[in-house]
């Protein structure tokens, strides 16, 4: 029972629950000295795993969220009708100092990653724009930090390679509005329309897969020093997508896609791709 809760609600003022804090905590109510095996068996054995957890945001309105799942069937409903394509879009940083993840190491040995401390300027950004259902991405490197005017600046990009009418979702960041944004929009016979998804929901916006993609195969563990390193590098990961449609949509899947689906039923038009399986992880 200690453990589903913070350490704080049984008197032991530390944030997180690990072995020390079990061994901790037996030794203040039973005044039993446990070993760090003994701790961990204990937990396995009463049901308990080790997890990285999700965050769960609190400020995400379920009415809100809801009602744009039903929104965005309508506006899938609507695609079928007038031929337009569906992306959501974000933007994002990847610093050439790489993401630290977990790492298979020997047992006994520790899990190490060379760095070269580069300074944080040391980053590029990029927008980019999904479809989910043709597996196209869209993508802009981005100098400086986004604003009204990058993002205007991508929308005209994502139109001018994608001839035809647009739907383009994107969450509520203050840099896709603005003057340069609203200038752009007004432009006469642009087949363009902007959705904004509800607040605090990062799951429902399959542009973050494409994020969390490029991280594991880009910069996880992996110092790349320069910027430049770390633009030639996702230069060719972007450039190998196109390839790699049918992972695409089978990644970049969300929550949002099946809440959508559950809602309104599959059409028997769709097309449901394979869950992906890495060949790698399929042979081991």
């Amino acid at each position: 029972m200690a453990v589903q809760a913070a350490p704080t609600e049984v008197g032991i003022d530390l944030a997180n629950w690990n072995w020390k804090v079990v061994r901790q905590f037996i030794a203040e109510r039973c005044g039993i000295r446990l070993c760090r095996s003994a701790c961990t068996r204990y937990l396995h054995r009463l049901g308990f795993a080790c997890k990285r957890p999700k965050k769960r945001l609190l400020k995400a309105d379920d009415e809100t969220r809801a009602a744009f799942v039903a929104e965005y069937v309508a506006l899938l409903a609507e695609a079928q009708v007038t031929g337009a394509k569906s992306f959501f879009a974000d933007e994002a940083h990847f610093r050439a100092d790489g993401d630290l993840r977990g790492k298979w190491v020997l047992k006994g040995q520790p899990a190490l990653v060379d760095s070269t401390c580069p300074r944080r300027g040391e980053r590029a950004s990029y927008y980019s724009a999904i479809c989910l259902e043709t597996g196209e991405v869209e993508h802009m490197e981005l100098t400086g930090t986004s604003s009204s005017a990058t993002s205007a600046a991508f929308l005209k990009q994502l139109c001018a390679n994608h001839p035809g009418p647009l739907i383009v979702i994107w969450d509520n960041g203050p840099a896709h509005g603005g003057d340069a944004v609203r200038e752009y929009l007004a432009t006469p016979d642009l087949a363009l329309r902007l959705v904004r998804l509800p607040a605090y929901s990062p799951d429902f916006n399959p542009d973050e897969a494409i994020w969390a993609w490029a991280r594991e195969e880009v910069t996880a563990n992996t110092c790349l020093g320069t910027k430049a390193a770390v633009q030639e590098r996702m230069q060719r990961f972007f450039a190998g997508l196109p390839g790699r449609a049918s992972e695409v949509k089978s990644r970049c899947r969300r929550k949002l896609q099946a809440l959508a689906e559950a809602l309104a039923g599959p059409s028997p038009e769709s097309h449901q791709e394979a869950p992906y399986v890495d060949p790698i992880s399929a042979s081991v």
